[in-house]
């Protein structure tokens, strides 16, 4: 994509009402939603679910299309990605939907204590180099994030390509102590779906259409 491309795409997303971007330090000086999306942005009492890393919102838009009794937040640091989603949940006229341009490293200045219910992680980067293992999305370091934001007995949902980063996420579960709900080495060999089969992202019909078996597994987090 062209830098001028990108540029209008950031304009854009300005535009829309349902787009929150904050800087560093705008954040350590007290995001107004934090601990309150429900009354000052959904202005409802339904349960938040988060996307991280949601790309071009293609889980947030779907599940916000088939859950219009909960809310969907997706956040990733990729403005011109981001901007996709806003326009899909514009067009359909979803209320329900939001989206955060920031680093996922930040949730506890994004989220109150178990403000959120459910999170969602969509084809992440795998981190597969031992030494960027601290940056994995469901690396210990990640999860103690979490556990500022999730709801007690709230559910963590992983949808991957990657089958070394698939089992690590499951030795991870194991190894602390966390309750493994299900999980799957074929998530379209499995039984029907709608919300795993029928929502696919961008980056999930490459890896369809290059034949590889997509995963899926969802826990919950261990008492503290």
């Amino acid at each position: 994509m062209s830098k001028k491309n990108k540029l209008q795409r950031f304009a854009e997303n300005e535009t829309f009402a349902n787009m929150f971007q904050m800087g560093y330090n705008q954040l350590l000086e007290g995001f107004n939603n934090r601990g309150n999306w429900n009354k000052k942005f959904f202005k409802n009492n339904n349960e938040i679910v988060l996307e991280l890393g949601c790309g071009k919102g293609e889980y947030t838009v779907g599940m916000a299309g088939m859950f219009k009794d909960k809310n969907f937040v997706g956040i990733d640091i990729k403005g011109a990605r981001i901007w996709q989603g806003l326009r899909n949940a514009n067009n359909k006229k979803l209320n329900n939907v939001a989206f955060i341009r920031s680093r996922i490293n930040l949730l506890e200045y994004l989220f109150g204590p178990e403000e959120v219910s459910e999170i969602w992680i969509t084809f992440p980067d795998p981190r597969a180099r031992y030494s960027d293992k601290n940056r994995r999305l469901t690396s210990p370091k990640f999860i103690e994030r979490y556990y500022k934001i999730l709801k007690r007995g709230g559910t963590i949902n992983l949808k991957t390509d990657n089958i070394l980063f698939f089992e690590y996420t499951l030795d991870v579960i194991r190894e602390n102590g966390h309750e493994l709900l299900e999980y799957t080495y074929d998530v379209y060999g499995s039984k029907n779906d709608k919300v795993l089969q029928d929502i696919q992202t961008y980056y999930e019909k490459i890896w369809l259409k290059n034949g590889t078996k997509i995963k899926y597994l969802r826990f919950k987090l261990a008492n503290k």
